[in-house]
C-alpha cells in the first residue's frame, strides 16, 4: 500500500470537532477498517480536538491542525495547536484529572485516546501549545490465491 497524507487546519470552534473526526474516518477507509475502528479513531480524534477547544484556547478562538498519514496499514494522526500548553503532561495524562474541574470535564480525554489507539504521546510547551500524537494499526488485507 503506498502513503498517503492529509491536513486539515481550521478553527477551534466546537462545531469543527464534527467536521475533524468524519474527515479523517473518511480519510482512513483505504486501510479497509472494521465499524469499530472507525469508531476508535473517530473517539480518540474527538477527543483531541476537544481538548484544543476547552483547554487551549479555552474562550478564545484559535488554530487547531490535524495531520494524518497512511503508512502501510498503519494511521498516524497529529493534532496540535499553539494554545495554553500543559505545565504537567504527566498529571494530565492521568485518569479523571482535569484542569478544568468546574466545567463538570470527566479527565477522561488523554486515557481515552490512549485506550482507542495502538500509539499515543504528548508533547507540550506552556504558553506555546500542545502536540498529540496517535497511531493505530489496520489488519492486512488477504489477498486472493
Amino acid at each position: 500500500m503506498s502513503k498517503n497524507y492529509l491536513k486539515l487546519q481550521f478553527y477551534s470552534y466546537p462545531r469543527n470537532q464534527a467536521f475533524a473526526r468524519d474527515a479523517v474516518a473518511a480519510f482512513c477507509l483505504e486501510l479497509n477498517p472494521s465499524l469499530s475502528d472507525i469508531s476508535d479513531v473517530k473517539t480518540a480524534v474527538s477527543e483531541a480536538v476537544t481538548n484544543c477547544t476547552v483547554h487551549a484556547y479555552k474562550d478564545n478562538c484559535g488554530m487547531v491542525t490535524v495531520e494524518c498519514e497512511i503508512e502501510d496499514n498503519k494511521l498516524h494522526i497529529k493534532v496540535s495547536d499553539q494554545g495554553a500548553g500543559i505545565a504537567d503532561i504527566k498529571k494530565a495524562v492521568q485518569p479523571f484529572y482535569t484542569s478544568l474541574p468546574s466545567d463538570e470535564r470527566s479527565g477522561m480525554g488523554f486515557t481515552i485516546m490512549q485506550t482507542f489507539m495502538d500509539e499515543f504521546n504528548v508533547e507540550s510547551v506552556k504558553g506555546e501549545g500542545t502536540v498529540v500524537y496517535m497511531s493505530k494499526s489496520f489488519k492486512a488485507e488477504v489477498e486472493n490465491a
